[in-house]
């Protein structure tokens, strides 16, 4: 993939970070979930069982997977809410496709950018994410783009990679993960370079404290957590609150 040597640029305007994301996964799609395993040390599953397991205990009636990939997140909302509407989204039709193959009927998969979902105001009960937000061309578009979707007192589930603020944590958590991913991006892919992208991306991904913030600031608290593999992933299940938001307000 050309694009690939261009990463670092490309990751800071959203119109060009949409672009490469559905490139990247587009050359990914068919290795996606054995490369989710390795990367995690085959803790991811753990890490999404816990997600599930906070989720509020109500049945809620129409939920949102967003960046779903191959839908393994989508498949287990559909098994624990039956009775529920469940959609998963995704930017890569390739990645749909592979989803659409697993998924059991009841499911609907949509191509959407989780920035222009496409979907109602106030329709949602509950959004989730696994590793979505940090691959979302603006991030704070996204998160006024959830809280547009959610009700009162929905609910935002989102698993994902967290950053320390201290600076040489920092380094030393970009070091491992340029390793790691350059390593199973050689091996997989004859190119460092595919999965080096997710220690890029943390480049332009808010610290875990300011992240909170943010949440916070955009009226989605958060109000449980938890951080796994020494505190590089952190599940976050925040709530939303206040009246609606547009483009430029909080």
């Amino acid at each position: 993939m050309s694009t690939l040597a261009h990463a670092d640029e490309a990751l800071i305007h959203p119109d060009s970070k949409r672009r490469y994301n559905r490139d990247l996964f587009r050359e990914v799609a068919p290795r996606y979930d054995l490369i989710t395993r390795l990367l995690s040390f085959g803790r991811d599953s753990a890490w999404k069982r816990w997600m599930l397991r906070e989720l509020p205990g109500r049945n809620p009636t129409a939920i949102l997977d967003v960046a779903c990939g191959t839908g393994d997140i989508t498949r287990a909302l559909h098994a624990r809410y039956p009775d529920a509407q469940v959609v998963g989204l995704d930017l890569t039709p390739e990645m749909l496709d592979l989803a659409r193959g697993l998924a059991p009927e009841g499911i609907e998969f949509l191509e959407a950018d989780m920035n222009h979902t496409g979907r109602p105001d106030a329709g949602q009960d509950l959004i989730t994410g696994g590793y979505a937000l940090r691959n979302a061309p603006d991030i704070s578009g996204a998160l006024i783009e959830f809280h547009r979707m959610l009700r009162p007192g929905g609910q935002l589930a989102l698993l994902d990679f967290s950053v320390p603020r201290n600076p040489l944590l920092r380094r030393v958590h970009y070091s491992l993960l340029l390793f790691w991913g350059g390593l199973w991006g050689l091996l997989l892919h004859g190119d460092p370079r595919v999965y080096a992208y997710i220690a890029r991306s943390l480049a332009h991904f808010p610290d875990r404290e300011s992240l909170h913030a943010t949440l916070q600031e955009n009226h989605l608290p958060v109000r449980s957590h938890k951080r796994f593999m020494l505190g590089m992933i952190e599940v976050l299940i925040c709530e939303r609150v206040g009246a609606a938001l547009r483009d430029g307000q909080q």
